[in-house]
C-alpha cells in the first residue's frame, strides 16, 4: 500500500500493526468507528445502543439512485443501519457513553438516525452520570434527508447543553474528515476538542472558499495543526496517545467540578 502523506510503500501489516499509522511519516490513516471504540473502550468492551434504528426515508429523494436504494446497498457492505455506533462502557473507570460515526457509510453524514441515536446517548449520559465522547467522521448534513437532517444539528447541541448543566464532560475528538454542518454544531462544542494529526476540518471545502473569496488559500488550511495554532482546537493527539489522552482527561475533569 502507498501512503498519501510520503507517497512510500508500506507493508500493510506493519502499518495495521501500528494503529493504521505510517511507520515512515506518521500519517494517519482513516479507520472504521468499530475500530475507534475497540481502541478507546476499557479492554475494548461496550454494550451497543439503539443498534436497530433505521431511516424512515422521508422524502422519497433520489439522485444518481433512489436513497432507499443507497440505504440499503450501505447497510449491506457495512453491516450497520446508519452513520453511527453509541457505545455504553467505561474508559479509565470512568463509566461513558462513546458515539462513532462511520464514514464509509454514506460519508458519514448526519441524518435523522445519527441525530437521534446521539440526542439518546447524550440523555442516557444524563441519567447515569457518565462522560460522553464523540468521535466525529462526517461530510456535514445528509442531503438526501433535506431541512429533517439540518434539524439534527439543533437537536443535539440542545442536549449537549443539557449535559453541560448536569455537570458532566463531552470530549469531542475531530478525525479525518470533519466537515460542514458536524463542524458546525457538535463536533466544536467539546469541554475538550481535539484532533488527530492531519485531519481536515472544516465547513465549506477549500475550493468552495477559494472560488468565494477569490484569495489562495493558506498552507495548511483546514488541516487539524491550522487548527490548534488559530484556537480552534485544544489539542492534536496521535492515536497511539489518544486513549490515555482522554483518560487523563476524565481524570482531571473529574478533580475539577466534573462528576465522572
Amino acid at each position: 500500500m502507498k501512503c498519501p502523506g510520503c507517497e512510500e510503500m508500506l507493508v500493510k501489516r506493519e502499518v495495521e500493526d501500528n494503529l493504521e499509522v505510517c511507520t515512515k511519516c506518521g500519517h494517519h490513516f482513516r479507520i472504521g468507528a468499530t475500530e475507534r471504540l475497540e481502541l478507546t473502550l476499557d479492554d475494548g468492551e461496550w454494550i451497543e445502543l439503539d443498534s436497530g434504528l433505521a431511516s424512515t426515508e422521508p422524502l422519497s429523494f433520489v439522485d444518481t439512485k433512489p436513497y432507499r436504494a443507497r440505504l440499503e446497498q450501505m447497510q449491506k457492505n457495512t453491516g450497520i443501519l446508519d452513520a453511527l455506533i453509541t457505545a455504553q462502557g467505561t474508559i479509565g473507570g470512568h463509566p461513558a457513553l462513546v458515539c462513532a460515526m462511520e464514514l464509509s457509510f454514506v460519508g458519514g453524514s448526519l441524518g435523522s438516525v445519527v441525530g437521534e441515536k446521539i440526542t439518546r446517548a447524550i440523555e442516557k449520559a444524563i441519567e447515569t452520570s457518565s462522560a460522553v465522547v464523540i468521535f466525529s467522521a462526517s461530510g456535514g448534513a445528509r442531503m438526501q434527508e433535506g431541512a429533517i437532517s439540518l434539524m439534527q444539528m439543533a437537536k443535539i447541541s440542545a442536549a449537549l447543553a443539557r449535559l453541560d448543566e448536569a455537570g458532566l464532560p463531552f470530549i469531542s475528538v475531530l478525525t479525518d474528515p470533519t466537515t460542514g454542518g458536524v463542524t458546525a454544531s457538535f463536533a466544536m462544542l467539546g469541554d475538550l476538542n481535539i484532533a488527530e494529526p492531519g485531519a481536515q476540518i472544516g465547513f465549506a471545502g477549500p475550493r468552495v472558499i477559494e472560488q468565494t473569496i477569490k484569495q489562495k488559500l493558506p498552507e495548511g488550511f483546514q488541516r487539524s495543526e491550522f487548527l490548534l495554532e488559530h484556537g480552534m482546537l485544544d489539542a492534536v493527539v496521535e492515536r497511539k496517545n489518544l486513549r490515555d489522552f482522554i483518560v487523563c482527561s476524565l481524570d482531571f475533569m473529574s478533580r475539577n467540578g466534573k462528576e465522572v
